[in-house]
């Protein structure tokens, strides 16, 4: 067997593939101009025809302007649709009809070591491809705002400044991940936000420009359980979020919370941390009632309250 032939083929095939996806997804990908207090630029790209683009957060955040420039030339001033700081996604439009655009994929069906392949504007380089492979998933990152956002891509594909707001895309040509970080100086340790993260959060800005969570009022901290308590009253975490004051209206103190209890679940869901407490609020349905699981004094008790 002529080995030597054998590999050519292997790398003509990936070669076709990865040069396939840039000539199908190249033209939807844009490079973003911003002016703020200084200017700043980074990546997107078209989802829709009629010109909604997704991007990060923190690359519009805050603009005076936002300037959208095309791979055949065309510059055009982008509006603000939304932004969330909290999942680093944000959607803007441009007035433009009939455009080429990516289609979204599924992240759930991702597999480590699948092709993975960036399109974006490092340093002002635009329409540079990079690409690699899903390297780990289920990673965790803190936004800009400091909330944790979960099942976060890792990838070798390499990202660098201006990298972020792009797609990060499969074999298809279809985006698995928005491309938002990497981690200086290591090298091949970058990451995207999953594609069906950035479903939701495009639909809600895009309904209503924000992203709403379920609030119940309360500011809390992290802390750990006596070991006896854990043990005796048979609760399944050894940490909880220990509520340190009230919001006057809030729900927490329409409904009976206090200052001083511990909440350790909310519907049957494990409560031990702020990170958990965030997760489940911004997963369950506003208006509805839960049952938060709540310590007081050394006492396991269940308290019904209703975000907002």
């Amino acid at each position: 067997m002529d080995t030597r032939n054998s590999d050519e083929k292997i790398l003509d095939s990936y070669s076709q593939a990865v040069s396939g996806v840039f000539q199908k997804a190249s033209s939807a990908v844009v490079y973003i101009e911003v002016k703020h207090q200084g200017q700043g630029s980074g990546s997107g790209f078209v989802f829709t025809p009629d010109g909604y683009i997704i991007t990060n957060s923190h690359v519009v955040h805050g603009a005076r302007r936002i300037d959208v420039c095309f791979v055949d030339g065309r510059r055009i001033e982008a509006q603000l649709i939304g932004d969330d700081p909290h999942s680093d996604l944000a959607v803007i439009h441009v007035g433009l009809h009939d455009l080429n655009f990516l289609q979204l994929g599924d992240s759930s069906r991702l597999r480590v070591g699948q092709i993975a392949i960036a399109i974006g504007n490092p340093y002002s380089f635009q329409c540079t491809l990079t690409a690699g492979v899903v390297s780990a998933l289920g990673r965790s990152m803190r936004s800009q705002s400091g909330r944790l956002m979960e099942e976060i891509i890792q990838t070798d594909a390499a990202l660098n400044p201006g990298n972020s707001g792009g797609p990060l895309l499969n074999s298809s040509a279809e985006v698995i991940g928005v491309n938002t970080a990497s981690i200086l100086p290591a090298q091949g340790i970058c990451f995207a936000i999953p594609v069906n993260t950035a479903k939701f959060i495009a639909t809600e800005l895009m309904r209503s420009g924000h992203v709403r969570r379920g609030f119940i009022g309360v500011m809390v901290q992290n802390v750990a359980l006596p070991k006896g308590l854990v043990h005796m009253g048979k609760i399944p975490v050894e940490s909880g979020v220990s509520i340190t004051s009230l919001e006057r209206g809030s729900p927490a103190e329409r409904f009976g919370l206090r200052v001083g209890d511990v909440i350790v679940g909310m519907d049957e869901q494990l409560v031990a941390s702020i990170d958990d407490l965030h997760k489940l609020l911004a997963k369950f349905a506003i208006g509805h009632e839960y049952k938060l699981t709540v310590i007081r004094d050394f006492e396991k008790i269940i308290v019904s309250i209703v975000p907002i």
